[in-house]
């Protein structure tokens, strides 16, 4: 039985390894392109790209994403390394749902264009909407989208592992269980304004998907096509995630569903978080930009991302109260083994520390 143990203990730190490996290779030709662009040079962008006459905020703007980036490799160490079992559940949680929310829409909107364009929609390169060449060289968004991509597979697989080995007993059973002891009032409250804040935004994208330009600046909608449908259609599948989650929660609660607890957990999760993180970029830019002659968001266009991002933190408060309470009367679901892997420490212990 020892050796046993042994061997699956040794198989599961190499396949950690592995992944931390590919999670840091896969962000160096981002912070490679970045470090460059900082340092002046114009590796990827063409003559004529108004990149090249980059002033102080775009360089503060390329520092911030470096250190973005480099995020997910101390996200990579932290769910690898012994220190990282003894960092508080929010300094490791918080950075980790703004990961997913940032990664899940490219994950989703990069093969999803490719695939629009292999069938023949979207504008050529260079022009109207796919006029991504008058920025940057068509290879550099290859480079960089490929690499999101495979960070977010990596980087999502370590956190699963990590967070099965501490806090896996949090959502064992199913929906029906909570009907013992289901969200609260204040919890319930949040969710529900939550779920139905979700489909307004998701209703907007929608209209946007499907070509109507209704709150849309003039030169996003003049450069409509395909490419910018197939991306927008991933915000309508986070809305419609987040409010079918809560709505299988808290319902699923009520009539005693058989469901996995795990599973409208992680649509209203992930869902709420590829709402929430990339409505505040997009709110940012909108917030920071001062253009007035069609090139710059709309106020339509600014509300809608501030509702996804009000919808994220509703679900990510809600989230953490749920599994606050969750883990002081949920006992560890090995005897003798601890949540966080450190001697001594109960589950609802590793997870409020």
């Amino acid at each position: 039985m020892t050796s046993t143990t042994t061997t699956v203990r040794d198989d599961h730190a190499t396949k950690r390894r592995a992944l931390r490996a590919v999670t840091i290779t896969a962000c160096l030709p981002y912070l490679g392109l970045k470090a460059a662009w900082v340092a002046g040079s114009h590796v990827g962008i063409p003559e004529g790209s108004i990149l090249r006459d980059a002033d102080t905020s775009l360089v503060v703007a390329n520092a911030v994403t470096i250190l973005m980036d480099a995020a997910v490799v101390v996200l990579a160490l932290l769910l690898t390394r012994p220190w990282g079992r003894r960092v508080p559940a929010w300094l490791l949680l918080l950075p980790m749902w703004g990961a997913v929310g940032l990664l899940t829409p490219i994950m989703y909107g990069f093969p999803a264009q490719l695939l629009v364009r292999a069938l023949g929609g979207g504008a050529a390169a260079g022009s109207g909407g796919g006029g991504k060449r008058q920025f940057l060289d068509e290879w550099v968004f290859g480079v960089v989208y490929t690499g999101f991509i495979v960070q977010g597979l990596a980087l999502g697989a370590l956190f699963v592992l990590y967070a099965r080995d501490r806090w896996g007993h949090l959502w064992q059973g199913t929906v029906g269980d909570l009907k013992a002891a289901s969200p609260g009032r204040g919890q319930r409250a949040a969710l529900t304004a939550a779920a139905v804040l979700a489909v307004v935004p998701g209703g907007v994208h929608l209209l946007w998907a499907c070509g109507r330009p209704a709150g849309l600046a003039p030169e996003i909608a003049r450069a409509y096509d395909a490419v910018f449908a197939a991306g927008e259609t991933g915000y309508v599948l986070y809305a419609v995630a987040t409010a079918a989650g809560i709505a299988l929660l808290l319902s699923g609660a009520n009539r005693g569903s058989r469901l996995p607890l795990r599973v409208p957990l992680l649509l209203a999760g992930v869902g709420s978080a590829a709402s929430a993180a990339w409505g505040g970029w997009q709110l940012l830019a909108t917030l920071t930009s001062l253009a007035d002659d069609g090139r710059g968001p709309t106020a339509a266009m600014g509300v809608t991302y501030a509702e996804q991002v009000i919808t994220g933190l509703l679900v990510l408060a809600a989230g953490a109260r749920f599994f606050a309470a969750r883990s002081a009367r949920t006992p560890a679901a090995v005897p003798g083994r601890t949540a966080a892997g450190v001697p001594g420490r109960t589950g609802a212990e590793a997870l409020a520390s």
